[in-house]
């Protein structure tokens, strides 16, 4: 999560469910909560019987807009121009925390005299680079700066001059960066974000969003009344934001408010990242993604990081708590290695593989397409039905020599040779697929033991508690069984390329007949210890960069301290305090509310009574409080860094974000973001309206795969699909379907799959309430049944009415609820910083009926001509290009 890693130096939510009990406003945006996150949906309600105002920001009328106060309907796509509202109704009528805003962001600080801003480029920064379609950070900087500072979420960014190559260190002279705590210099961070938003009015809001500008003021005034001192105000997201080609802006912009109004680090403020199911917040911790290492450490890239020293120039930083970097890589890699790993060999960094490129899931998917990758493991995903152009997937899928599944049920993915519908309706033959599927049943969570790294950071063990069936077995009695046998395959291999497996450490201890492995030795190992005696630490404090501690995440250090499994820890709330820190672990350190030094003044106060959390206990000469202090415990408030100081010597006492290399949370990002150091309106790649703001219609710096199988609309106002489409889930139903629809119970609840529109679009479409609908965009089509309802409405946008139109994604070809799946009708288009699909907001068209012709753009269908007279429009100023994945090859 770059958005909130970037702003203020962890990639994770800033606080915890119980906490948002504690707030005077809380908005919910981008996310249907009580829905989708029921369990934790509880503290909202607490909130609000303790008299907190909820909003609910959302295009739809759900659950959670009939619990909050204010339901504030949105477009889909538009809500970095709702939030740059937010911002500018702070700046302009002086709403922000004044003390706040200048010791604990970065606010103060005087940028160099080349940066331009969207504001002078028509939807520009400097440093865009048309030819590689990427921005260089370079003139983002704080004036004074030697190189490029680093920033905690994408530390490894080569387009950053400094980054490696010239051996330096960044951020070393951090201390010497000019700040004007006057905040009236006109270069510093805070008067330009004030003319990078002034063009954000409330008038400008209405237009863009098509939220009535009495509305809007509501929101900005309630927001700014429960935040102060006194008051703090929180906000819940979920991938209602992050799906998006502009997605991680979504978040940037909230963190811009948050820090403005002075929520962050403090009791009842944040933002809550409500993450997708059990345990998304641990597959990136511990990460299932292509370019990160454990406790986010970023992959090498080659050529730049061939050699290890190269390496850590390239990613650690001279100031922060990143100068530890080394520490935590060397532990890793004798984690990895073991003995093998030695200072002679450079702990086997060599034998780590090195990123030639993008190996995301939607380049992957395109190589597949292309025959360019012969296997395919799919581990708990089901991407036939469950990832974006679904036909493309399948289509890919046909182009493998083996795909290996492992799941509960035989799911789409499992079965795409069989029962996709280009099976069924003859378009492709089954005994012309030439892909070998290798299906194993996996055990539910029930069937074994583990933990879930929750949406709050928690690790909560859960224990094993009946047998898993027939030959169903663990995921890391799958992966040990690999291992194992890979070792076996190369043992007496005398190649080079071989040495990676041989020195693999892979000596898990295994229980029972069934050999299942010891997940706590697994725990233990994340945990680390010291070599010499296999002791286990009792945190990352304790990790050293000379090869006599071993620890597999550095952020999970801890987790096992003093031989304790601390994730397995049940204290009941009504024996410890609410904070409630002796339930489960919570990284890092057993953390329950980040960066809570800045729950307290200058002075190591709290700013309020009513929002005590963290202080200084001058008696003690420490941090104390109601949580573990995240900061370093016995720094005082009155320390100051000296200008020679480096690493953690840098922090000073009123630096409480000291994961960042100044230890401020950071307004203005001067690096770290592929797409600008400041949020900026795009409009979707597909938008019923012209950028009201800028020339520059959408993401400069998206990704695309402009393909014969992955057709675009018309930029905007395209004739051919008039209306807004977006996606959701029902409660009913988890992701795809793959365990939900194959239940009697949840099926009967949820039995069809349906088209959600407004009364007026049902007038217009010729659409009747349980009739039939055929949904298409160019990427293919569906058949689904109608639900017409006032919960979804259409807007005005400058004059004009636009119609929305929703669809939920869990319906698949397989299971008890069968149905098409809302995929297929998505395109494959990419925020540049996590490469995550825009599924949330694009363009559609609808037909009364079941009027489905098997039409599909990965299939060979062409999509209808745009009629005549009308032209395409450009969606990039003239020689401005999006970064393009390699185009698809001839058939």
């Amino acid at each position: 999560m770059p958005g909130l890693g970037i702003s203020f130096g962890r990639g994770g939510a800033t606080s915890f469910q119980q906490d948002l009990a504690n707030a005077d406003c809380i908005i919910i945006q981008g996310s249907n909560m009580a829905e989708c996150h029921p369990v934790g949906f509880q503290w909202v309600m607490e909130a609000r019987e303790r008299g907190a105002t909820v909003i609910h920001v959302d295009p739809r009328f759900t659950r959670t807009s009939a619990m909050a106060d204010v339901h504030v309907p949105i477009r889909p796509g538009s809500d970095i121009a709702f939030l740059g509202g937010l911002v500018h109704y702070i700046l302009e009528n002086e709403r922000y925390f004044h003390e706040y805003v200048v010791h604990y962001t970065n606010a103060p600080a005087i940028l160099r005299t080349d940066f331009q801003d969207t504001e002078e480029l028509d939807g520009l920064f400097s440093g865009y680079d048309p030819e590689t379609g990427e921005y260089s950070p370079h003139t983002w900087q704080y004036e004074n700066m030697d190189g490029v500072v680093p920033a905690a979420g994408h530390k490894e960014v080569f387009s950053e001059p400094g980054a490696g190559g010239r051996g330096k260190v960044r951020g070393k002279h951090i201390t010497e960066v000019p700040r004007d705590k006057t905040l009236q210099h006109p270069r510093c961070v805070f008067q330009v974000l004030k003319r990078h938003f002034a063009r954000y009015t409330p008038d400008v809001v209405s237009r863009i969003c098509g939220v009535p500008q009495g509305l809007f003021l509501k929101v900005a005034q309630t927001l700014c009344d429960n935040s102060g001192r006194e008051r703090t105000s929180a906000f819940c997201y979920a991938v209602g934001w992050t799906q998006h080609s502009v997605g991680v802006q979504y978040i940037r912009t909230a963190a811009i408010i948050q820090l403005l109004l002075g929520n962050i680090g403090r009791p009842g403020g944040g933002i809550m990242a409500l993450r997708g199911h059990a345990s998304i917040q641990g597959s990136t911790d511990i990460p299932t993604l292509y370019n990160l290492l454990p406790g986010y450490i970023p992959m090498p890239h080659a050529p730049n990081a061939q050699r290890f020293e190269q390496y850590l120039h390239n990613n650690e930083s001279a100031s922060g708590w990143w100068s530890e970097f080394p520490k935590y890589v060397v532990s890793l890699l004798k984690a990895y290695y073991g003995d093998a790993a030695r200072k002679k060999n450079d702990w086997g960094f060599h034998w780590i593989p090195k990123l030639t490129g993008d190996h995301s899931h939607m380049t992957t998917v395109a190589n597949m397409a292309d025959g360019k990758v012969k296997g395919y493991f799919v581990l708990g995903e089901n991407p036939a039905v469950g990832s974006m152009n679904g036909a493309l997937q399948r289509k890919a899928l046909r182009k493998l020599d083996w795909l290996v599944v492992s799941d509960f049920t035989l799911t789409e993915t499992a079965e795409f040779w069989r029962t996709a519908p280009e099976v069924l309706c003859g378009d492709v033959h089954a005994q012309e697929i030439r892909t070998e599927v290798f299906f194993f049943p996996c055990a539910a969570h029930t069937e074994k033991a583990g933990s879930f790294t929750n949406t709050q950071r928690l690790l909560q063990w859960h224990h094993k508690a009946v047998e898993s069936p027939g030959e169903a077995r663990s995921d890391l009695h799958f992966i040990l069984e690999i291992g194992r046998r890979l070792k076996k395959l190369y043992a007496d291999s005398k190649e080079e390329k071989d040495r990676p497996i041989q020195a693999l450490t892979w000596d898990y201890p295994t229980k029972g007949l069934r050999e299942e492995p010891d997940a706590e030795a697994v725990l233990k190992e994340i945990n680390g210890c010291t070599v010499a005696d296999g002791k286990l630490v009792s945190g990352f404090t304790e990790l050293k960069d000379d090869g006599s501690t071993a620890c597999g995440c550095w952020i999970y250090s801890g987790c096992y301290a003093d031989g304790v499994n601390q994730t397995a820890r049940r204290k009941p709330g009504r024996e410890q305090t609410w904070v409630a820190s002796e339930w489960a672990w919570s990284w890092p350190a057993n953390r329950r509310l980040l960066y809570n030094r800045a729950s307290a003044d200058l002075e190591g106060r709290p700013w309020s009574e009513r929002k005590k959390y963290v202080w200084w206990d001058a008696q003690q000469g420490k941090w104390t409080g109601a949580d573990v202090p995240d900061f370093i415990v016995d720094r005082p408030p009155s320390y100051r860094a000296d200008k020679r100081d480096q690493g953690l010597d840098v922090i000073s006492g009123d630096d409480p974000f000291m994961m960042q290399a100044d230890g401020k949370g950071w307004l203005f990002a001067p690096s770290g973001m592929m797409d600008g150091p400041l949020p900026t309106h795009y409009e979707p790649l597909e938008s019923p309206v012209q950028n009201f703001l800028y020339g520059q219609q959408c993401n400069p710096a998206r990704h695309e795969w402009r393909r014969r199988d992955n057709p675009y609309h018309r930029a905007w106002e395209d004739p051919r699909y008039p209306y807004v489409l977006t996606t959701y889930r029902l409660t009913e139903h988890h992701t795809a379907g793959g365990m939900s629809r194959w239940l009697s119970w949840l099926s009967e609840l949820q039995p069809e799959m349906f088209v959600e529109v407004s009364p007026e679009l049902a007038a217009e479409a010729e659409l009747e309430n349980g009739g039939w609908c055929t949904v298409y965009t160019a990427r293919g089509e569906l058949e689904c049944r109608v639900l017409v309802t006032e919960r979804i409405r259409p807007l005005q946008l400058d004059g004009k009415q636009v119609h929305q139109v929703g669809l939920p994604y869990h319906w698949g070809y397989t299971g008890r609820a069968r149905g098409e799946s809302a995929n297929d009708l998505l395109g494959f288009t990419a925020d540049p910083n996590v490469s995550i699909q825009e599924s949330k907001a694009l363009t559609c068209n609808l037909l009364p009926g079941k009027r489905s012709q098997h039409r599909r753009a990965a299939l060979g269908w062409e999509p209808l001509p745009l009629p005549p007279g009308v032209e395409e429009v450009p969606r990039d100023h003239e020689g401005i290009g999006p970064h393009e994945q390699p185009s698809q090859d001839k058939e």
